[in-house]
């Protein structure tokens, strides 16, 4: 029904259109019609040069939200100690920079590691140890180089291929060797045998076989390697002791250190770490000075049977000594072998040394993990294994980096929905259809019945 009506209603539109335009004329006004879009069927959206009686505000655009920067974990400082002092042309060792500080962790701990076999299987093992302490970060790879002749102590690349491999996949790590000072190092020399042993090195005869190991781990891209020379040598076991000539001993430890800090790249660090207590000499009779010495050491496994802790903090040259000893010469300390020992399973020394390590942040510190010292690859000591496990699970485990945040795009303008009217111009609303009809609202411009007026 709409439709009969439609045509009659347009007749009398369009006299009336009509009309208004002849007005229109008559008055002198112009008339507009302006098309500001292309959004209507008929390819433009058709608008009056004056808002409508309601117009719709321009919206303002949303300002770009820059993303905040994505938390990085700061990176870990580097177990790596400041750079060995030059030799000096006359070749006796100039003092090393002190006040050499540990490297701790992501946590605040100092680096710790374990002995877990001599070669490539010990690589593997610290990332086995690593899973059973539930992704704990070993930092400390720790190995010995064999002392039964001297081409094994110049250290052969074959044997130390994979720990420089292991050291140079991150910054952080810390690679510490044990290096033996005098071949048939456990061969049972006698003390008349070693005191002439001693006197030979002091006078120089085995550098070459330094400088070679020096090579070696330079070639290796390992040149901070922590040695530590001659440990034990308070004891009676090794043919590097002290005792049977103290005064060599020093001097031929010196020889050594100057060797190998002779090598261009060498940034060695030489770790003096005697046995906890007297053993069969005084320990600080074979210090050999603070010129070639970085980090005072301790080897300190639970021993004699039935001696507390608390007896091995104060006992004669014991851990207490060596505390002091380090803090008085401005050295950082370090316990590069540590363990259970005579007196079985024993979880109080165990909780005992982990806290004392902390306590006095240690540069770094290596458990012996065979039988009768560890407690992961050795089934004797379930109770301070429980001990150790629970202290060191998860420590220092590296986190995830936060994923970044993507940026919120920004909002795109909207264009207003009708644009500003020229003064002075009064809309005529005819409707839709006759404004379509037309092709556009009219407006009547004034000015010149302004004038007239």
């Amino acid at each position: 029904m709409v439709t009969k009506h439609l045509r009659p209603r347009r007749r009398r539109l369009a006299l009336i259109v009509t009309g208004a335009l002849i007005a229109a004329v008559v008055a002198g006004g112009p008339i507009t019609i302006d098309r500001a879009d292309a959004t209507t069927p008929r390819g433009a959206r058709i608008t009056s040069d004056v808002p409508s009686p309601e117009p719709t505000p321009t919206p303002t655009p949303m300002p770009s939200l820059t993303p905040s920067p994505t938390l990085m974990p700061s990176p870990s400082p580097s177990p790596s100690l400041s750079p060995s002092p030059t030799p000096t042309p006359s070749g006796t060792p100039s003092a090393p920079q002190t006040g050499v500080t540990p490297a701790p962790g992501p946590t605040g701990f100092p680096a710790f590691g374990a002995y877990l076999d001599y070669g490539p299987r010990g690589v593997t093992r610290m990332t086995q140890l690593s899973q059973w302490l539930g992704g704990a970060d070993l930092r400390v790879g720790h190995t010995y180089l064999p002392g039964d002749r001297w081409s094994n102590i110049e250290g052969s690349p074959e044997f130390l291929d994979s720990w420089a491999k292991w050291r140079r996949e991150r910054d952080d790590r810390l690679f510490v060797l044990n290096v033996p000072m005098l071949e048939r190092n456990e061969a049972g020399v006698s003390d008349g045998g070693v005191r002439a042993l001693l006197q030979r090195g002091a006078a120089g005869e085995f550098d070459q076989h330094f400088r070679t190991l020096a090579e070696h781990l330079v070639t290796l891209k390992v040149p901070d390697t922590v040695i530590v020379l001659g440990w034990e040598m308070n004891g009676v076991t090794y043919t590097h002791r002290c005792g049977p000539d103290p005064g060599s001993w020093r001097r031929y430890w010196t020889r050594i250190v100057t060797a190998m800090r002779a090598v261009p790249g060498q940034k060695f660090r030489f770790d003096f770490a005697p046995s906890r207590g007297r053993d069969a000499v005084p320990w600080t009779r074979c210090y050999p000075g603070d010129s070639v010495v970085d980090i005072i050491g301790m080897d300190a496994y639970d021993q004699p049977a039935g001696l507390s802790f608390d007896q091995q903090i104060s006992e004669p040259y014991g851990l207490e000594r060596q505390v002091d000893f380090a803090k008085k010469h401005g050295k950082p300390v370090s316990y590069p072998e540590w363990g259970l020992f005579r007196n079985g399973d024993n979880p109080e020394y165990m909780r005992r040394m982990l806290a004392w390590m902390d306590d006095h942040k240690a540069l770094y510190n290596t458990l012996t993990d065979y039988c009768p010292h560890g407690v992961w690859q050795c089934a004797r000591n379930p109770q301070a294994s429980k001990v150790y496990r629970a202290a060191l699970t998860g420590r220092d485990k590296p986190t995830a980096p936060t994923p970044p945040v993507a940026p919120t795009p920004p909002v795109a303008p909207t264009a207003p929905a009708t644009p500003a009217a020229p003064p002075s111009c009064v809309p005529v609303r005819l409707g839709t259809w006759v404004e379509r009809w037309i092709g556009g609202r009219v407006c009547l411009r004034l000015g010149r019945w302004g004038q007239r007026s």
